[in-house]
């Protein structure tokens, strides 16, 4: 007797659905924790190969172990280090959210202004570009010779760093807006501002969000710069604890600080740009609502 497959029918079925089968609720969907899952798994699978990747180094004998710690070793340091390690993390984070929203409202004002003369945008975009190329440490002597070694001298790296990104990183959203919707609020009588208002931002959302989160790298990596060489007294930063134990010659606690700046950079772009992107692509249709 010929064995029957019992989902014959249900097979059967899911092929007559067809395209309908996309209107019935439920249809396609999967758990938040399955989502989550499948969102962490790559990202886990990463960290996992590099820390096995780096035990390998250090395995090697390439480098004695006073100057290459392992992975146990170095998490065990930044246990040991929490209190200065979290004091640290606060001074920092808190620079990097008032400093990047600086960034934000200067570089965004100073698009939008670029946007609505051509001459102006030709001579300010490139201009932008090759401000970006410059790395974050040239900046840091005209601000100490500028500020001094106080915290406006961090400021001003970080403003020099990530402001060119945010410029770029708009004009090249408000580019991307297809012309049609420019045509369309014209006849609708947008013009201005208005124009500013109800079309090109709204239609340039998606594209300015990934110019943010481009600008934030910048931001972040331009802070660290600036802490690391410049001093500030009366605080403590990330920057400064990897100077310090740097001139220590304390491996194993610069590489802890290392990482906790390379968890800061990971969180903020996974929960924080991320999220906001696909957000904004869900809205249009263009991607699925973040879990």
């Amino acid at each position: 007797m010929a064995a029957v497959e019992p989902d014959n029918s249900s097979r059967l079925d899911d092929r007559i659905l067809g395209l309908d089968a996309l209107d019935l609720p439920g249809f396609g969907r999967t758990s938040k924790w399955r989502r989550a899952w499948r969102a962490a798994w790559p990202k886990l699978a990463a960290v996992v190969l590099g820390l096995a990747v780096w035990q390998l180094i250090v395995s090697s004998g390439w480098k004695p172990t006073y100057l290459l710690p392992g992975p146990a070793t170095v998490f065990r340091h930044v246990w040991d280090d929490r209190h200065a390690l979290s004091n640290g993390l606060l001074t920092t984070l808190r620079r990097a959210v008032e400093y990047y929203a600086l960034a934000l409202l200067a570089g965004t004002g100073i698009a939008l202004f670029a946007s609505r003369a051509r001459a102006l945008r030709e001579a300010i975009v490139p201009l932008s570009t090759g401000l970006q190329s410059m790395p974050s440490v040239a900046w840091v002597p005209i601000a100490i010779l500028l500020f001094g070694v106080k915290s406006q001298a961090i400021l001003f790296v970080t403003l020099a760093g990530s402001i060119p990104a945010v410029v770029l990183g708009t004009v090249s959203a408000l580019d991307s807006v297809p012309p049609i919707l420019v045509r369309a609020g014209d006849v609708l009588g947008a013009k201005g501002m208005a124009m500013y208002r109800h079309v090109l931002l709204p239609a340039a959302l998606p594209g300015y969000l990934s110019g943010t989160r481009q600008a934030w790298a910048f931001a972040w990596r331009s802070l660290m710069a600036g802490e690391l060489i410049v001093s500030a007294k009366g605080t403590t930063s990330l920057g400064q604890l990897l100077s310090a134990y740097q001139d220590q010659s304390l491996a194993a606690d610069v590489l802890a600080v290392m990482l906790a700046i390379l968890a800061v950079g990971l969180l903020m772009d996974g929960l924080v740009f991320s999220r906001l992107e696909r957000l904004a692509l869900s809205r249009r249709g263009l991607a699925a609502e973040p879990s």
